[in-house]
């Protein structure tokens, strides 16, 4: 009985001691967020990029004007800033793109030719093309856009 007396003595003293560690009044730590200033950064074109897309709106106009039956008489960008427009970080002039923009910048101005013989419909795919074949070896991103300009 004795044993029985200490048993139970003890799980009642395990019991009350369970209750007396658990019932603790903690408070609780509430972290707060760490606030951060953060800087976003806007996308800045380079002179180069600006241009190219000056060129395509120009080309786009260009595709709607021919489409239209209408006959362009001017030239409205000052294409040899293309040798001097500042490139995208990481872009250089190779030789391989000098070559082509001294080929785009002809076909370009045999688009706004009005003494050519052959169709303006050609000349200006010509040009369209020229831009494609450069872009496939110097910037390939915008090809899908490029390839939008061709009049089929």
């Amino acid at each position: 009985m004795e044993f029985y007396l200490n048993s139970r003595f003890i799980w009642v003293l395990l019991f009350w001691l369970f209750i007396l560690t658990s019932c603790k009044n903690e408070e609780k730590l509430i972290k707060e967020p760490i606030k951060t200033n953060v800087e976003y950064q806007m996308y800045q074109p380079s002179e180069m990029a600006g241009f190219m897309n000056a060129m395509y709106a120009y080309n786009l106009q260009l595709k709607a004007q021919i489409i239209a039956g209408d006959q362009p008489s001017s030239l409205p960008l000052d294409l040899i800033k293309l040798h001097s427009a500042e490139m995208s970080n990481g872009k250089s002039r190779t030789q391989n793109w000098q070559n082509f923009i001294n080929v785009f910048i002809a076909s370009q101005e045999a688009v706004v030719d009005t003494l050519s013989n052959f169709e303006i419909k050609e000349r200006y795919n010509a040009a369209i093309s020229n831009c494609l074949n450069c872009h496939k070896t110097e910037c390939t991103g915008p090809i899908p856009k490029i390839k939008k300009l061709m009049i089929q």
